[in-house]
C-alpha cells in the first residue's frame, strides 16, 4: 500500500515546552493507524496538524504527495470525529447526517439513498426521523461518524471518540469502528491513550512519548517486541529486569541463565529483559529455574494475579495464571525462551 498522508521533520512548542520534536510518520492508505501515548504525548497535537486545524513551527505536511501546509481544513480530503461529538441538537439525526451534503448542495435526491447507507453502516437503521437528544452517548458517537463519512473523505480522525462511554460500550465501538474501516475502505487515524483500544482495532500502533515516537509496529509486535522500556511498561503489564546478554540466544538474570530468541545484541552486554506476566509457569519449585515467595494473589476473573519475591534478588514479579498460590508459600517459575524479550538498557523516559 502507498503513503496517504507523510509527515517530516513536525516540531511544536507552546510556551517554550517542546510539544513534537522533529516527528516523521509515514500513514499507509486503508489503514487503521494508532496514536497511542499518555497524555501530553503530543498525539492530538499531531492529529490536529494533519487535520489543518494547527499549523507547526517547522516541517511539511504532504497528503498524496502534494505539499498541504497552506491547504485549510475545509479544503483538506480529512474528516474528523471529536470526544465531544458536536452534533446539532435542532437537527434530527437524518439532517445531522445529510448536513456536510446540504452545505455542498448536493440534490436532495442523492442525498436520501447516501443517509440510508450511513444509518445502515453505523446500526441505525429506522432512527432517522429521532431527535439528537434522545439518543444515548454510543448512539450520538455514531451519528457523528456517520456524518463524517458520507463526504466520502479519504482519511477519518478520530480523536477519543470513545472516551465519554462506558466499559461495556466502548468495548462493543472498537469492534464496530474496525468493521467500518474495513467496509469503507478509508484511513482512520485514531488517537487515544488507552492500550487495550489500540491492540484491539490497529493495523499499526504508533507509541509515542514526550513529542517523540517510541515505537511503530503492529500491534502483536508492540506488545512482543517492545523496542525500550517506555513502550513495555505503557502497553500492558510487564517485569522489566536487568541482565547480561551472554552471547547470542543466551541471557543471564536472576542468577540464572536462559536461553532465549534474540541475538545481534553482542557478548556480556547489559540489557533489560521483558517477560509479560502471563508468560511466567507457575510451578512446583524442584521445577523451576526460578524460586520465590508469593506475597499477594488476587482474583481477576479469568486468572489470579501474583507479586512473587524471587530468592535470589528479591525482584518482585507479577505472575497472571490459572494457577494459584496462597501468600508465603514458594513457587517455581519456569520460562521458555519465547517468553523471554530482549532490549537495549535504557531510560523509561527514552
Amino acid at each position: 500500500m502507498s503513503d496517504i498522508i507523510r509527515l517530516e521533520d513536525i516540531s511544536v512548542a507552546f510556551d517554550g515546552e517542546i510539544i513534537l520534536d522533529k516527528l516523521n510518520l509515514n500513514i499507509r492508505d486503508k489503514e487503521f493507524v494508532t496514536l497511542l501515548g499518555p497524555s501530553g504525548c503530543g498525539k492530538t497535537t499531531t492529529l490536529r496538524i494533519i487535520g489543518g486545524f494547527q499549523r507547526q513551527d517547522s516541517g511539511n505536511v504532504f497528503f498524496d504527495n502534494q505539499l498541504i501546509n497552506d491547504i485549510p481544513p475545509y479544503k483538506r480530503n480529512v474528516n474528523t470525529v471529536f470526544q465531544k461529538y458536536a452534533l446539532f441538537p435542532h437537527l434530527n439525526v437524518y439532517e445531522n447526517i445529510a448536513f456536510g451534503l446540504n452545505i455542498k448542495k448536493v440534490p436532495k435526491s442523492e442525498i436520501a439513498p447516501l443517509v440510508d447507507e450511513m444509518l445502515a453502516l453505523v446500526n441505525l437503521r429506522g432512527f432517522g426521523n429521532r431527535n439528537i437528544q434522545s439518543l444515548s452517548g454510543g448512539q450520538q458517537q455514531r451519528v457523528a461518524i456517520a456524518r463524517a463519512l458520507i463526504n466520502k473523505p479519504h482519511v477519518l480522525l478520530l480523536d477519543e471518540p470513545l472516551g465519554a462511554l462506558d466499559l461495556k460500550l466502548r468495548k462493543e465501538m472498537q469492534i464496530e469502528l474496525k468493521n467500518m474501516q474495513i467496509k469503507t475502505g478509508i484511513t482512520f487515524i485514531y488517537v487515544t491513550h488507552d492500550q487495550e483500544e489500540a491492540l484491539t482495532m490497529s493495523d499499526t500502533v504508533v507509541v509515542m512519548n514526550k513529542g517523540i515516537i517510541q515505537q511503530i509496529g503492529t500491534p502483536q509486535d508492540i506488545y512482543n517486541e517492545p523496542t525500550n522500556s517506555f513502550v513495555a511498561d505503557f502497553i500492558g503489564e510487564s517485569n522489566i529486569i536487568p541482565g547480561t546478554m551472554v552471547k547470542d540466544l543466551v541471557v543471564d538474570f536472576c542468577g540464572h541463565r536462559f536461553d532465549c530468541v534474540d541475538k545481534g545484541f553482542g557478548e556480556n552486554v547489559p540489557v533489560e529483559i521483558v517477560v509479560r506476566p502471563e508468560d511466567v509457569k507457575v510451578t512446583e519449585p524442584k521445577d523451576g529455574q526460578l524460586t520465590g515467595k508469593v506475597e499477594s494473589s488476587i482474583f481477576k476473573g479469568v486468572h489470579y494475579e501474583m507479586v512473587v519475591e524471587e530468592d535470589n534478588t528479591h525482584f518482585k514479579w507479577i505472575i497472571q495464571s490459572t494457577q494459584t498460590a496462597q501468600p508465603g508459600e514458594t513457587i517455581g517459575m519456569l520460562l521458555y525462551p519465547s517468553d523471554i524479550h530482549i532490549m537495549k538498557g535504557e531510560s523509561k523516559d527514552a
